[in-house]
């Protein structure tokens, strides 16, 4: 997407926001609606509206249906309020992102209280942990290690270039001149 559609699709959420929770009378749109994206095309002809309706799945599609069909109603108004010659033909979309993401969080959480609960049974068994029957060792690194690490840190720190007798340079670098100086 070029800056001007992603321009005219965050003004396009922002208006179509307002004229959703302002301008228009639907009984069908009692619900809250919230628009969660725009994709703009590249010429500007067409604009896909991406919603999230809470409610029911009836609801949802009673809602979304009342959007489409006052598409044309949010275009002209579109029109007046902007300055673009033309407003785009608004496409209306439920966002099924959302419900994945719940779903998804909602398995994460299954998985982790179903492992918290293997965990418990473990400890009060005595049995040992899968970690620990596999033959994983601490993963606490060698000193060899530590040292290829901290001179590793050293060689990419940043260096600043200071000039001889400016104000900028630190307590440190005025210490070694005059050790230098001596």
């Amino acid at each position: 997407m070029s800056r001007r559609t992603e321009r005219v699709a965050s003004t396009l959420q922002s208006e179509l926001a307002q004229i959703i929770m302002h301008e228009l009378s639907d009984p069908r749109l009692t619900r809250m609606v919230s628009i969660t994206r725009v994709h703009v095309a590249d010429d500007l002809s067409t604009a896909d509206v991406y919603v999230s309706i809470m409610g029911t799945p009836g609801q949802q599609t009673a809602a979304l249906n009342a959007l489409k069909h006052s598409a044309g109603l949010m275009r002209t108004k579109l029109t007046k309020q902007l300055t673009l010659r033309i407003a785009p033909f608004l496409k209306f979309h439920i966002d099924e992102d959302l419900q994945k993401e719940l779903a998804m969080l909602a398995l994460l959480d299954k998985v982790a209280a179903e492992n918290a609960e293997l965990d418990r049974l473990r400890a009060e068994s005595g049995e040992i942990a899968p970690a620990e029957m596999a033959g994983v060792e601490s993963m606490k690194p060698d000193a060899g290690d530590v040292a290829s690490i901290e001179s590793d840190a050293a060689d990419e720190a940043p260096r600043q270039t200071v000039a001889p007798g400016s104000d900028s340079a630190t307590a440190g670098e005025k210490q070694l001149k005059e050790e230098q100086s001596e």
